[in-house]
């Protein structure tokens, strides 16, 4: 009896301290606690931005004083107190990730992805952590700095991978896609990671459910292996070089959603892809494909498609007029194909139309009215599209990139084109449109870039740009536009391209332009400017110009010294080995052209690179001497001074110019030698020096034996290579003197001797004659006069043979 009483008073005990166990969470170890406070204690926090909310330091309140399972972002086991979840993800931390992070042994999720691109692992702590932490689930660090290849032991429990953009490098290990458990792969944004996939089946085949491989490399075919990852359902391999035909058995991936497979070179017909039936996202531009899309007018599986991209292939013929079932469509993307006919009505009455890129085809016929009220972006440059523009894009809320140009369409554009409060980008340009420039459009607080150029608009530019825009681009070259250069301009502050060439505006030079801050690109070209250019006090104007443009108008006076002095961003030279830099590349796939007169021919760039240093200044009628400061602008590419009536010697400075690829002096009044120091410009590809007032010998080596009559031609005193008249010196270096010929019937083989030399012979020999006959009628010496004279006439023929062998 008392031993079953004391049975159940244990058995009780034993319950009690059970329930109450399980009630009370065990605090965290002081080993973890500790390994946490010493990793927190290696970041710095970066400022609160309220703008974003899922942002905020989670590691500002960890302290010694309270249980670290109760942290911000830490979550523990509760029944052991380990510390198995570690989330910093967003937390504004910069700074090394220490190796303390490997001492939470029993982690099984670690997040410490930002967007800050600041966190970085310390040397080999990525394979310590991976080494250590074995029981991982989850681990996400994407955009912190690694600068490492992949290490082999990673933890077999792995379901989730993230290292986007963390500067991997080297191959990844094939055994990444056997990790049996795992659902989400994602190594994207790493172009120095060489990826092989493997070729058999792999081990995670029927657990992987999404694979992003953006931009990684791996080159080659893909292979049938994918064919076994039957659970896929997002499957991201955009930029990463592949190429040849999509494998047979791909197309039994039936689950796939999320497919995006741009910028490769992949190759086949594009009707293929409509056997993926759940289809919501398909990304398939900037490859090879082609066929017709036919396919669509009987695809009926494709009800949930909201992307569809096809843009830059090989696609042809009509968009078909009888689709249906795609009502969800809110991007369509069709762009840099070879697609015809009209654009059909049943794109115009998709509801939810967010984005449609057709631009660069061949469509014809007029822009229909839309149904959709939440447009974002319209593309449809580069097509002959006619008529107006429909009413219905200017009653846009959310339309922020409106591009219409190169089309065939009619009428005046609308002020109510200014209800479009977010629009951003902004071309009409190239569109047949007449009547003036809204007076609102400066007003439009969003708008970056606005495109007018290429029409028939006239007036006066009346539009006052409001203080406080952010216009980056202003292109209204190529219309009638009259009058005077806005004075409001000067509150455009972020304007780095101004091109108002070829109207009819009437001005001074507008130096006060000068103070924009971020000016870069000023074309002015064929106007009707007049006056001088008057040297200013002021420093810094036009202190970031690289192209400037005053051909063709009526300017005059002398060069400006002062204004090529402050060309700041002209002193400085880039190659363009490295990755190359566009000037107002603030939009993707919006590019800003530019007319530029160069290498003897007027070209259309069509995106304008910073190191593209254009000065023009050609067929005005500026005077005076060439000013030596412009051999301080040694970034300069194209230099054109020609048709104006600019005297004296070329600058011998010129030769510091050593990237200078053309050189136009031509139709001036330029005088002297051509400075040999000029065949040190061995980027020089064009030069003309024609009709002008040179004289001398022309430079030898280099560029100057590959240029033509032409360079040359009108300079009556100029003689050497290319011209048929050669040069005196031995090795085309001009005498200090201005040689003539004193037989010019003997060709290029009689002796050339200065007139002074000439003077100073007769004088002397008449002094020598006069006091040899003296001396013979005096002394009587027939015989030694004899012999004298036998002497002095072979030195005499000495000499002369000695002259002839020099030349």
């Amino acid at each position: 009896m008392v031993i079953g009483k004391l049975a159940l008073f244990l058995l009780y005990a034993f319950l009690c301290q059970l329930v109450f166990s399980s009630s009370l969470p065990h605090l965290c170890p002081n080993d973890q606690a500790l390994a946490l406070l010493q990793f927190n204690h290696t970041f710095t926090i970066n400022g609160f931005d309220a703008s974003y909310r899922s942002y905020y330091p989670k590691t500002v309140k960890w302290n010694r004083s309270t249980d670290c399972c109760s942290w911000d972002g830490v979550l523990c086991d509760e029944m052991t107190g380990q510390v198995i979840e570690l989330d910093l993800s967003s937390s504004q931390l910069r700074g090394p990730i220490p190796a303390e992070i490997s001492r939470l042994s029993k982690l099984h999720v670690l997040s410490i992805k930002s967007h800050s691109y600041e966190l970085r692992f310390e040397p080999h702590n990525f394979e310590l952590l991976l080494k250590n932490l074995t029981q991982l689930r989850e681990l996400d660090l994407s955009f912190a700095n690694i600068s490492s290849t992949i290490p082999l032991n990673f933890s077999s429990y792995l379901t989730t991978l993230d290292l986007l953009n963390t500067q991997l490098y080297g191959i990844l290990p094939e055994g990444v896609f056997h990790l049996s458990n795992l659902e989400s792969l994602d190594l994207s944004e790493n172009p120095q990671l060489t990826v092989r996939f493997p070729t058999t089946k792999w081990n995670s085949s029927a657990s992987l459910m999404e694979l992003y491989l953006r931009s990684v490399n791996a080159t080659g075919r893909i292979p049938e292996s994918f064919g076994y990852l039957t659970s896929l359902r997002t499957l991201r391999i955009a930029s990463c070089n592949l190429s040849g035909s999509i494998p047979k058995p791909l197309w039994n991936l039936t689950n796939i959603e999320d497919l995006d497979l741009d910028d490769n070179h992949l190759e086949g017909p594009i009707s293929d892809f409509f056997r993926f039936g759940k289809l919501w996202w398909l990304s398939l531009g900037n490859n090879n494909f082609d066929g017709q899309l036919e396919f669509l007018s009987f695809n009926r599986s494709w009800t949930q498609l909201g992307k569809l991209d096809f843009s830059s292939n090989f696609l042809t013929g009509p968009i078909p007029s009888n689709v249906s079932g795609m009502q969800n469509l809110y991007s369509l993307i069709l762009s840099s194909n070879h697609l015809n006919g009209t654009i059909p009505s049943w794109i115009f009455s998709l509801p939810s139309l967010a984005g449609l890129h057709l631009n660069d085809n061949h469509f014809s016929g007029n822009i229909q009215e839309f149904k959709s009220k939440t447009l974002t972006r319209v593309s449809l440059k580069q097509n002959q599209l006619q008529g107006p523009s429909p009413k219905s894009l200017l009653n846009q809320r959310d339309l922020h990139y409106l591009v219409l140009s190169h089309n065939n369409l009619s009428g005046e554009i609308a002020s109510t084109i200014c209800n479009l409060k977010t629009l951003q980008v902004l071309d009409l340009g190239s569109t047949n449109l007449e009547g003036t420039i809204p007076l609102c459009l400066g007003e439009m607080s969003e708008l970056m870039i606005l495109d007018l150029s290429n029409n028939s608009l006239s007036g006066t530019i009346n539009t006052t740009f409001s203080i406080g825009n952010e216009l980056v681009v202003i292109k209204f070259d190529g219309n009638k536009l009259e009058g005077k250069v806005p004075q409001s301009l000067i509150n455009c502050r972020y304007l780095e391209v101004l091109d108002l060439g070829t109207n009819k505006l009437s001005d001074i030079f507008p130096k006060w332009l000068g103070a924009l801050p971020e000016l870069q690109i000023l074309n002015l070209r064929s106007n009707k400017f007049y006056g001088p250019i008057k040297d200013s006090r002021t420093d810094n104007l036009f202190a970031q110009i690289r192209v400037i443009d005053l051909s063709s108008n009526g300017f005059s006076g002398d060069l400006p010294e002062r204004l090529f002095e402050n060309f700041e961003a002209m002193k400085i030279t880039s190659d363009n080995s490295g990755t190359r830099e566009y000037v107002a590349d603030i939009y993707e796939n919006f590019y800003t052209s530019l007319i530029v007169t160069t290498k003897g021919l007027e070209l259309e760039l069509p995106r304008v690179l910073t190191t593209d240093i254009i000065i023009d200044l050609s067929r005005n009628r500026f005077e005076g001497h060439i000013p030596s400061i412009i051999g301080d602008l040694i970034g300069l590419r194209t230099l054109n001074l020609s048709h104006n009536v600019l005297e004296g010697d070329i600058p011998a400075s010129l030769h510091q110019l050593y990237v200078l690829e053309s050189l136009d002096l031509s139709s001036n009044k330029i005088s002297g030698e051509i400075p040999q120091q000029l065949a040190l410009l061995t980027s020089l590809e064009v030069l003309n020096l024609s009709h002008n007032h040179h004289v001398g010998c022309i430079p030898k080596g280099k560029q100057f034996d590959t240029f033509e009559n032409s360079s040359y031609q009108g300079n009556d005193g100029l003689r050497g290579f290319p011209l048929s008249k050669d040069c005196g010196g031995d090795d085309g270096v001009p005498q200090t003197t201005t040689p003539v010929e004193l037989d010019e019937e003997g060709g290029g083989d009689s002796p050339m001797i200065s007139w002074q030399a000439v003077l100073m012979g007769y004088g002397c020999g008449l002094v020598i004659g006069l006091s040899i006959i003296y001396i013979m009628l005096s002394t009587q010496y027939p015989t030694w006069f004899s012999r004298m004279d036998v002497e002095l006439e072979h030195k005499i023929l000495t000499r002369m043979k000695r002259h002839k062998k020099r030349h």
